[in-house]
């Protein structure tokens, strides 16, 4: 127990340490909410890698999909790794850097207003924000729940207001330049960790040959009677895999918090750079999660699953480590938990702040005003994300966690297409994005209230949100085609940012091919 509490209190330290340092650093709104645009490419891509992956996905989404797919369920972090953040990385990072400096904006909503003209948007897609990331704030707790009970016995209240605390009190004091600082702390924690857990997993059962061995020979014939199946390639249910392949990997693409990492990385090489550094900790974490739960069903006599639900597999399958192995398990559920939680707080408050009250409800905010309201945002937001946590825990409130459960498909499915095609196609419509942002909204709040109600297929969140994003894909250029466009001078104006010519070194770029210098 003391080597426990002496690892958090170390740890603790640490966080609100580097928020008191970096409080000079915020002497304007652009510098505490994007870091004066000027954060290198370790800082980036861990700071986009520990805000993709929390609690949710190393306790709940490990537990739940191991066990039901097996060791298949790794498939889920390679996806995440190059989908979710090579890809991501290659196809929105440069594009989302030139255009929103282009336009000054610092918030997706920002974003869209500018890029499509329009409040109604701008307000819009705040709403959404507001709605939807909030209640996924709140799930960040539920994956502590059960790891402090282990390790320490206290009630996960205790936990909350601790976490929620000292998240809230580095990101209001240091802001952005703080809470990537912290990010690749906490990131260089999360990788060490994996490793460590996994290695002990396989250790339990005889070693990686060992444990495969073991799980082949598991059956279940509620799930599937092929033998073998949770050790195969692909799992008993391929289908339902690669809906949660997409939703989780492609997801990214739309979220607010890890969109607008890219609004705030310093360079050409940063980019580049980044793309590696993110898909390498993406590799190791998100792969190294799901491949750990692929072996949930092995330590199946120390967990009831009907009774305690898919929450209680990992920390199962952790509790007979050693009280050091199982600080460090603890260290890296935090790290997670906290990135993610600034992240969200970040973007909630200041989004609100500047994309709803700026200018709708409060007419004149300077900079001084707007960053004591996005202060007293963060406060609140992580103060709200608490109680609701607190909530569902003591009261099993369900509709919460279906709220919780739906939250990313919104976000995403409502985002990704219009924010992607805002940025290569010209053609872009208000209207399609408008249908986009209904669609999805709509879709995913049915899914709460109608679930009975859907084809079979959707009616699974995962899948309801995957179909989402996939159908925004469809919707925007469908409805582009058929709505008012914008003006060829007003579309030049857009794009203006992207033909700036800029001088590069020969290293850099071969030049003219005709023979020229």
């Amino acid at each position: 127990m003391f080597i426990k509490i002496a690892l958090l209190v170390v740890f603790f330290s640490v966080m609100v340490s580097v928020g008191l340092y970096f409080r000079r650093h915020n002497t304007n709104v652009d510098n505490f909410v994007l870091g004066g645009r000027s954060i290198g490419p370790w800082l980036t891509a861990f700071a986009y890698g520990t805000s993709y992956f929390s609690a949710v996905v190393f306790v709940g989404y490990a537990g739940q999909f191991g066990w039901k797919f097996g060791l298949s369920s790794i498939w889920i972090g390679l996806g995440n790794a190059f989908i979710g953040s090579l890809l991501a990385w290659v196809v929105l990072g440069r594009r989302t850097r030139i255009m929103t400096q282009h336009f000054g904006s610092a918030t997706m909503p920002e974003f869209f207003g500018a890029r499509f003209q329009s409040r109604g948007l701008k307000v819009g897609a705040s709403i959404i924000t507001f709605i939807f990331l909030v209640p996924y704030t709140a799930s960040l707790y539920n994956g502590l729940s059960r790891l402090f009970a282990m390790a320490f016995g206290v009630d996960f209240t205790v936990c909350i207001v601790a976490m929620a605390l000292l998240t809230g009190i580095y990101v209001i004091v240091g802001g952005y330049f703080a809470t990537v600082v912290n990010d690749f702390i906490q990131g260089i924690i999360m990788l060490g960790g994996i490793v460590t857990v996994v290695a002990a997993v396989l250790r339990v059962n005889g070693g990686f040959l060992g444990s495969l061995d073991a799980l082949a020979r598991v059956n279940d014939a509620a799930v599937s009677t092929t033998p073998g199946v949770f050790a195969s390639l692909f799992g008993p249910d391929p289908g339902t895999l690669l809906g949660v392949v997409i939703l989780t990997s492609v997801g990214t693409w739309g979220l607010p918090q890890m969109v607008q990492k890219f609004y705030a990385i310093k360079s050409e090489s940063s980019i580049s750079t980044g793309t590696v550094i993110s898909t390498l900790f993406a590799l190791l974490v998100s792969g190294g999660c799901y491949f750990l739960g692929g072996f949930g069903r092995l330590f199946s006599d120390k967990v009831n699953v009907a009774a305690d639900g898919f929450d209680a597999i990992v920390p199962a399958m952790l509790s007979t480590f050693s009280p050091l192995l199982i600080a460090v398990v603890v260290m890296l559920v935090l790290s997670a938990s906290m990135s993610t939680l600034a992240a969200l707080v970040m973007t909630s408050a200041t989004t609100f702040t500047l994309d709803f009250l700026k200018g709708t409800v409060i007419q004149k905010m300077d900079d001084r005003r707007q960053l004591v309201i996005i202060r007293m945002l963060i406060a609140a937001f992580v103060l709200i994300s608490s109680i609701i946590a607190i909530i569902q825990y003591k009261g099993g409130v369900s509709f919460i966690a279906q709220l919780m459960g739906i939250s990313w498909g919104a976000l995403a499915g409502a985002f990704l297409a219009p924010f992607m095609y805002g940025l290569y196609w010209k053609k872009v419509t208000r209207a399609s994005v408008w249908a986009c942002f209904l669609f999805s909204t709509c879709l995913m709040t049915a899914n709460i209230f109608f679930r009975s109600a859907f084809p079979a297929l959707l009616q699974s969140p995962i899948n309801a949100g995957a179909f989402a994003m996939l159908a925004g894909l469809v919707i925007v250029p469908v409805v582009s085609l058929v709505t008012p466009r914008f003006t060829a001078q007003e579309t030049d104006r857009f794009f203006a940012c992207y033909d700036r010519p800029v001088t590069v070194r020969v290293k850099d770029s071969l030049g003219a091919t005709n023979g020229e210098g």
